[in-house]
């Protein structure tokens, strides 16, 4: 891909099997082509440019962030009054969240598994870490794959939605003796620890679904291994001192991309659109926005979906002016 990109004539600063210091040093290399308009994917442009470049975000005049975990650390950063450009919440946008993260996460998460494991998913009991619009679609095509589903959560609503959807809800400490695959995607660290970890089955497999390598603990897994080998192409077999084995697929990162081919195009052409769409209302509005996270349109979401359902041949009904006047009213 990025030989193709730099084919094409654009300035490409990445490598196939980057160590984290070649890929920090791709980053600074992007920014100092010096853009004015960053569209980032979790946060890393936005906070090199906070922390090791801030020289150069005087030439910016916005963005915008596709991730869950991106969100959250710019608004950390806008509640913290520290952020020096306004960026637009893509994945907040319904025609992101609300099909990219539960539909594509669901099906290429799975479809990454399988092909890695090669083991059948019905009649096995998964855990999924976290109950967010990617857990859902993550829990929803395990369910459909014939699995027993266990959903682990902090937040007391999306406990209960868990419920609703009709999975079970237990703590990590209360489901890792029964997990036969774990997925976590919560954008937070540690969320499966090596004390978890000793209490899990015999050949139990752990995979992330969320940002980084930092959900699994996989710095205090190295640590605490006794024993470790490949056990097959992109999954890791490690041994704890209770003689137990985990295995761990991509080396915790992200299990539907470093280890598949990721979303299927045609659920990212909503998530992209909504990018170069929210990309343009930066450059039409960045004077007139303040140095905030902000919220994509309505209008970006409604045309983003109606082109959607004309690609697919789709009509939907319209309201009457009667109808609109109607719900607009207080006055029946």
């Amino acid at each position: 891909v990025a030989a193709a990109l730099v084919e094409d004539g654009l300035s490409v600063f990445a490598l196939h099997g980057a160590t984290e210091e070649e890929y920090s040093r791709h980053i600074e290399m992007t920014l100092s082509q010096k853009p004015n308009i960053i569209i980032d994917d979790g946060g890393d442009l936005v906070g090199m440019l906070h922390t090791k470049r801030p020289d150069l975000a005087e030439e910016v005049w916005g963005g915008c962030e596709e991730t869950t975990t991106g969100v959250i650390r710019l608004h950390a950063m806008d509640r913290q009054g520290v952020l020096r450009f306004p960026m637009v919440a893509v994945n907040d946008a319904k025609c992101k969240h609300l099909f990219d993260n539960r539909y594509g996460t669901g099906q290429s998460v799975w479809d990454s598994i399988m092909r890695n494991t090669n083991l059948i998913v019905a009649s096995k009991t998964v855990v999924v870490v976290g109950y967010g619009w990617c857990s859902r679609g993550i829990a929803m095509r395990a369910d459909a794959l014939g699995a027993n589903v266990i959903v682990t959560e902090v937040d007391p609503v999306k406990a209960i939605e868990a419920r609703m959807d009709g999975y079970q809800v237990m703590t990590m400490k209360q489901a890792a003796p029964q997990g036969d695959f774990f997925v976590t995607a919560t954008g937070c660290k540690k969320t499966i620890t090596v004390e978890d970890m000793l209490l899990m089955k015999d050949r139990a497999i752990l995979s992330n679904a969320g940002h980084f390598n930092c959900e699994i603990d996989m710095e205090g897994l190295e640590k605490a291994a006794v024993a470790k080998k490949e056990t097959r192409r992109n999954i890791m077999g490690y041994q704890l001192e209770n003689g137990k084995w985990v295995n761990v697929i991509a080396e915790g990162r992200l299990v539907n991309i470093a280890a598949a081919d990721g979303h299927p195009a045609e659920i990212m052409d909503m998530s992209f659109a909504v990018q170069a769409l929210s990309a343009l209302y930066v450059l039409r509005h960045h004077g007139e926005l303040g140095n905030h996270v902000i919220n994509v349109s309505d209008e970006i979401d409604d045309l983003v979906a109606r082109r959607k359902l004309a690609a697919w041949g789709t009509q939907i009904d319209t309201l009457t002016d009667e109808q609109k006047k109607y719900l607009e009213s207080w006055e029946l």
